[in-house]
């Protein structure tokens, strides 16, 4: 289902350099952990995720502010680094991965897109802006999961 290339090439790197990772997410709704789990091995560098869909658990279990969060939905590059950030320190990871969005078209939003966001110890090496040009959500959060593993299989190799 997920490119194994992609997912060998992050569990390689992180078993050679004997880190982890962590992820938060919202919008894939635990897609991105069902793809890491699928690696080899994954449990020798894969220590889990939060899926934090609303304001109140982003704030309550990933620390991100809940003013901004709210004056964005939720869905801002900050908001992406915190998540990223505080999911590594919550699960005792070196790495961080995030990913906050909308996974669909809405009447506020005319495309889906998401904010990303890849910390290592605390800092962030990677965030940005992705757009899927995907009209269903599944296709959209399976778009954004494998856009998000090639970019941290990029970083880590």
């Amino acid at each position: 289902m997920f490119d194994q290339k992609v997912l060998t090439n992050i569990r390689n790197g992180l078993m050679t350099r004997e880190e982890s990772v962590a992820v938060a997410e919202s919008v894939t709704s635990g897609l991105l952990q069902c793809a890491l789990s699928q690696a080899k091995d994954a449990s020798c560098f894969f220590q889990g995720g939060i899926v934090a869909y609303n304001i109140g658990q982003k704030a309550r279990l990933l620390a991100v502010e809940p003013i901004h969060a709210q004056a964005c939905d939720c869905v801002s590059e900050k908001v992406a680094q915190q998540m990223a950030a505080n999911v590594a320190g919550n699960l005792r990871a070196d790495w961080g991965i995030s990913i906050t969005g909308y996974a669909a078209s809405t009447k506020d939003v005319s495309q889906p897109f998401v904010f990303y966001c890849i910390t290592c110890h605390g800092k962030v090496i990677d965030s940005g802006r992705i757009v899927s040009s995907k009209k269903e959500g599944w296709l959209s959060q399976r778009f954004f999961v494998e856009k998000v593993l090639a970019r941290f299989g990029e970083i880590i190799s």
